[in-house]
């Protein structure tokens, strides 16, 4: 009988960033002593991880999976240190695992799909995925974010990686049917969502837009009014003229389509598939938000001068 307890498993991967069943094994074979199964860890090098928990990883991946069978989807921002472990096989091949493994266990949250059982063995947890491959490749990696849709009934879904991975597209729709003009369109929309430039779309149409952000962006544009000088009695006519212009930036389906940079891209979609529906879209960036550190060369040796 084996001197430790699940809680004494979990500290200890807590403490060390190592697999579950490797924690267990170390506490094992040290008879529950915690500072030798560390030690353990360390010469197994499964408890590499656990160094590299302070690092920014704010460099990645944007990847997707769409089961063929049942036509859910999945797009998931993978984070590790370096543009180089970003761009290996390696990488993107963990990044594939884990958008599959989020259709096959529609976990609630990043934690649970860390603790789902990983589809190509079953031995192994999504999180002990990602700790040996932290430990093997020698960067932080982290499972930052993930969206899931289902295709339900009369349901499309499909995805966009944009510039291999810096941005990554999930798109929901209701089509009449599924042939190859549904499916081209659906991929024009996901492109849509990806390249749109010089705003990102944030809402399928005015109607979802959040009233908080539309009046936050109202008071913005009456102050700029203001401070343009103009009199009061016409600036509600200019706030409301650049509202629409506000719609036409962040509204989907009232963008210009970047294909031809003319026509509305809901207006394409009822020319091209009369009754498809967008249901909603997730657009992720990658290290959007995240801080990158920054190496300052003159500021490192002026440090190690001072230190002298």
């Amino acid at each position: 009988m084996a001197n430790f307890t699940a809680k004494d498993v979990m500290d200890l991967r807590g403490r060390t960033g190592a697999g579950m069943m490797d924690c267990k094994k170390a506490l094992t074979e040290t008879d529950g002593d915690v500072e030798k199964a560390i030690d353990f860890l360390r010469e197994k090098g499964l408890a590499a991880a656990a160094k590299k928990q302070s690092r920014i990883a704010a460099e990645g991946v944007v990847g997707s999976y769409i089961c063929d069978k049942c036509g859910t989807g999945a797009l998931v921002e993978v984070n590790c240190e370096t543009d180089f472990v970003a761009n290996t096989p390696e990488f993107k091949e963990m990044v594939a695992d884990i958008a599959q493994q989020i259709v096959i266990s529609d976990p609630a949250d990043v934690d649970a799909l860390l603790a789902a059982k990983y589809f190509k063995d079953e031995t192994q947890t999504i999180a002990d995925v990602v700790t040996a491959k932290t430990a093997k490749i020698g960067e932080k990696i982290t499972v930052r974010r993930f969206a899931r849709y289902e295709s339900g009934e009369h349901g499309y879904v499909d995805s966009y990686i944009h510039m291999g991975g810096k941005v990554g597209v999930l798109v929901k729709a209701q089509v009449p049917g599924i042939d190859d003009t549904v499916k081209e369109v659906l991929h024009d929309v996901a492109l849509q969502i990806a390249a749109a430039s010089p705003v990102a779309p944030e809402y399928v149409s005015r109607d979802q837009v959040n009233p908080d952000h539309l009046a936050h962006e109202t008071e913005i544009l009456a102050a700029q009014a203001r401070n343009e000088g103009k009199p009061e009695k016409i600036i509600e006519k200019m706030v409301q003229g650049r509202i629409q212009k506000f719609y036409k930036e962040v509204c989907l389906l009232e963008q210009v389509f970047v294909k031809d940079g003319e026509t509305p891209v809901g207006k394409m979609i009822e020319q091209k598939v009369p009754g498809m529906t967008i249901v909603e879209f997730t657009r992720y960036k990658m290290g959007d938000g995240l801080e990158k550190k920054v190496n300052d060369l003159a500021a490192e040796v002026a440090e190690q001068i001072g230190k002298k």
